[in-house]
Formats: C-alpha cells, sequence, structure tokens
C-alpha cells in the first residue's frame, strides 16, 4: 500500500481554505475536510490516478463546484510515496506556492 506524506504547506493550505469557508460562514465545514481526507486516501491503492501536470507532478481533482479541489502531489514509485505538495479551491487562480 503506498504511503502519503503531506508537506508542511499543506497544512497552510488547509487552513486558507478553512479560513475562507468561515468567512463564509459554511456549516459544513468539517465534512468538506473529510472529504479530502478520504480522496487523498484513494492515492493509497492508486497512486497514478491523478491527471499529469508536468513531467512528474500530478493533481487530482476532489469533488466540484463550490466543494470542488484539486491536490498537487508527486509520486515516488522508487519508495511508493505519495507526497501532497499543494492543495487548492478549483475556483482559484493557482497554488500558493507559485505566488
Amino acid at each position: 500500500m503506498t504511503a502519503i506524506k503531506l508537506a508542511p504547506e499543506f497544512a497552510d493550505d488547509l487552513d486558507r481554505i478553512t479560513e475562507f469557508l468561515l468567512s463564509q460562514e459554511i456549516a459544513d465545514i468539517e465534512d468538506r475536510l473529510r472529504g479530502i481526507a478520504d480522496a487523498l486516501d484513494v492515492l493509497r491503492a492508486n497512486p497514478l490516478i491523478g491527471r499529469a501536470d508536468g513531467d512528474t507532478l500530478r493533481e487530482l481533482v476532489i469533488g466540484r463546484g463550490s466543494r470542488g479541489y484539486i491536490a498537487l502531489y508527486r509520486y515516488a514509485a522508487l519508495v511508493d510515496t505519495v507526497f501532497v505538495l499543494a492543495i487548492r479551491a478549483q475556483r482559484e487562480a493557482g497554488y500558493a506556492r507559485d505566488e
């Protein structure tokens, strides 16, 4: 089973997303965060499921519309590990690391 490691910046992204949801008075924030975690867990069995983004990166589409997110990750086959680097809302222009 593939291991999943979260980059420290990923926590910052989740904080940013949570703060935005709180500012919009969204009632089901815990359910949305749980949905993100459940989607990332799929990578344990299917690490290459995400669409290619360049030579080494992949993007996992999670949900859709106002509940849609995109997780940026890299799969290292030699150590059978997915490194989740960032997450953003689908409606955001880019990842925080790009700024």
